[in-house]
């Protein structure tokens, strides 16, 4: 069982990440993204974008960074052979673009039992250089308990 005394605790925030066009294009690929913005640096900036553009989903490759630390926290107490995505949203204040330098920073933003179960959610602001929010990525954990 998660433990529920972690529901509002703020994590630090992570060490910058650099987004790389490279790994833009290779999670547009894994996702089968067509836009051109993803993949060719001409199409951005045709579109008025520095370099190539991430797509929407990008975001969770940054907040995987901020969940590695919560699922290592042993006060959260979350068993991660126990865990199933619930689900996964993204508020994006603009797009991710390669260049950006990213830093984020998780909240628990609860904690519910289900019967044995437990939901626990998520709220990761991610960050670009000049501390501007560039998106809020939401994502919701079910830890299945014993039954």
């Amino acid at each position: 069982m998660v433990n529920a005394n972690v529901e509002g605790k703020k994590y630090p925030a992570t060490e910058p990440y650099l987004v790389g066009r490279e790994k833009i294009r290779e999670f547009a690929h894994a996702v089968m993204s067509t836009n051109s913005v993803n993949h060719d640096v001409f199409a951005a900036q045709a579109a008025g974008y520095t370099d190539v553009v991430a797509p929407p989903t990008f975001a969770v490759v940054i907040q995987e960074r901020s969940l590695a630390t919560v699922l290592g926290d042993p006060q959260a107490d979350i068993d991660f052979s126990r865990v199933v995505h619930g689900d996964q949203r993204f508020v994006h204040v603009r797009p991710i673009v390669a260049g950006d330098e990213l830093t984020s920073q998780l909240t628990v933003a609860s904690v519910k039992s289900l019967g044995a179960h437990s939901m626990i959610t998520f709220e990761t602001q991610i960050f670009d250089a000049s501390s501007a929010l560039v998106c809020t990525a939401i994502s919701t954990l079910v830890v299945r308990g014993d039954e």
